[in-house]
């Protein structure tokens, strides 16, 4: 190692150092919260489509079919954004992609308003998608990488839960609005986070750990002595920092899609990635097609049929904070683990008694939704900590292309096998899926809990 390197290597030890004994100050809190309000309306804008669709499948006649693909257009959107963007943030920033991100989803949100029929309805939806599919994968690395070992798994999940309330928000406005309004005015409300575009650009401070490692230790330095300067004026005594020494690799890599499987990572990769896939492939599959379900199959009331889908989704919330405040104690692993295997049961039991009334549907499915909830929730978290900086939002943004390919096929899974054997074999089949995960979690899945990020991953 040339005496440059170690020199460039010193520096960024001293301020990892700097950066990992900072408290929860109040520039921390707004840049949580305005990249979370962000979140908070790309979860708003993916579920929107959820609550509008019991209305349009009766205006329009849709098919099954088409409910299918009009859901999963904006998943295939998704997909390619969150490979995208996460790409262009290693590249030229987190805040300079995560603004164009806003600005597309919250212009098709705009566009979908004039849909006029399942087709255009799907090409905007699937445009949309691009912009929510890039959002949450280099926001969430953007977060984390602000946050301490100690205090990495709340700091971030209390920012995460957000996107789980913007669920809730799009259940609660479905059903309150949809009915009286029409399904046009959930699209209005998408329409909010053009506002967000502005403080963010030109108020945040750019990822610390992303200057540092590429090189721009200057920049790095004054935007931690900036976060040192506000911790100080809110009354926090900063400790001396403790020692964090950086694990220089023999050969230095230059990241990118060829790193994820490199052998360090190749096992982190495909593990994470199974994770992503069976969680959201269940969950997501439910989520979107609950409402439907009940006024198709069950014939509820429209507005009956919203408030179901309403009440799973504030369960949901309830079941993400419990695990934005235990996780840190618990452990990744062990929660997931357990996770996987408890939403079996409800599923199974739902198979077991054939999905026979809506009330049995709403109860079990609300039970099996709200665990695992906690690990759809917290992924962008566990994957974060599974890279380095110089790819954490490129290994976010592939893991959560799983997610967008698992919500794709979740809601065309139901769609065939609703039509071929009957409802209650949905369930059967995604309890399969689980068990799946759950094994998958507990043979591969290391623990990241209270763990710095760099000694994770060098």
């Amino acid at each position: 190692m040339s005496r440059h390197t170690e020199a460039v290597t010193a520096g960024a030890d001293r301020l990892i150092a700097r950066l990992e004994r900072l408290p929860v100050s109040g520039l921390l809190v707004w840049t949580r919260v305005v990249v979370g309000t962000a979140t908070f309306f790309d979860g708003y804008t993916t579920l929107a489509i959820a609550f509008v669709l019991p209305v349009l499948s009766k205006t329009w006649h849709l098919s099954p079919v088409e409910i299918g693909w009009i859901i999963s257009s904006g998943y295939l959107g998704q997909l390619i954004g969150a490979l995208a963007c996460s790409w262009l943030a290693e590249r030229y920033g987190r805040l300079k992609i995560l603004g164009a991100t806003i600005a597309i989803y919250t212009l098709m949100s705009l566009l979908c308003i004039f849909s006029w029929s399942a087709t255009s309805l799907m090409i905007f939806r699937c445009v949309q998608g691009i912009g929510t599919g890039g959002e949450v994968p280099v926001a969430s690395a953007y977060i984390n990488e602000f946050a301490s070992a100690k205090r990495r798994g709340r700091f971030f999940l209390l920012y995460e839960v957000l996107f789980v309330v913007g669920l809730a928000f799009a259940a609660i406005l479905g059903r309150l609005l949809v009915p009286v309004l029409g399904w046009q005015s959930l699209f209005y409300i998408g329409l909010a986070p053009a506002l967000l575009t502005l403080p963010m650009r030109f108020l945040l401070p750019e990822s610390p750990r992303w200057l540092i490692a590429n090189g721009r230790l200057a920049q790095g330095e004054a935007v931690i002595a900036r976060l040192e300067r506000d911790a100080e004026k809110h009354g926090h005594a900063l400790p001396a920092p403790a020692a964090v020494v950086l694990r220089p690799l023999a050969t230095p890599p230059r990241g990118g899609w060829r790193e994820l499987f490199s052998p360090l990572y190749r096992s982190r990769t495909l593990m994470v990635w199974a994770l992503w896939f069976t969680a959201y492939t269940v969950n997501n599959g439910l989520v979107t097609w609950l409402p439907t379900l009940y006024v198709k199959l069950f014939n509820l009331p429209l507005q009956l049929a919203l408030s179901y889908g309403l009440a799973t989704n504030i369960f949901g919330v309830a079941t993400s904070i419990l695990c934005a405040l235990l996780i840190d104690r618990v452990g990744r692993k062990r929660w997931y683990v357990s996770a996987f295997f408890l939403g079996i049961f409800p599923l199974l039991t739902l198979f077991a008694l054939g999905a026979t009334s809506a009330m049995e549907v709403l109860i079990l499915a609300t039970l099996a939704y709200g665990t695992i909830q906690t690990i759809t929730y917290s992924l962008y978290l566990y994957t974060a900590e599974l890279y380095p900086t110089r790819i954490r939002a490129l290994g976010s943004g592939a893991g959560s292309a799983w997610l967008r390919i698992g919500s794709s096929v979740g809601p065309l899974i139901v769609a065939q096998v609703v039509s071929g054997l009957g409802v209650s074999w949905v369930f059967a089949v995604f309890a399969g899926i689980l068990a799946i995960g759950g094994s998958i979690c507990a043979a591969f899945a290391i623990e990241t809990r209270q763990r710095v990020l760099e000694d994770l991953s060098p």
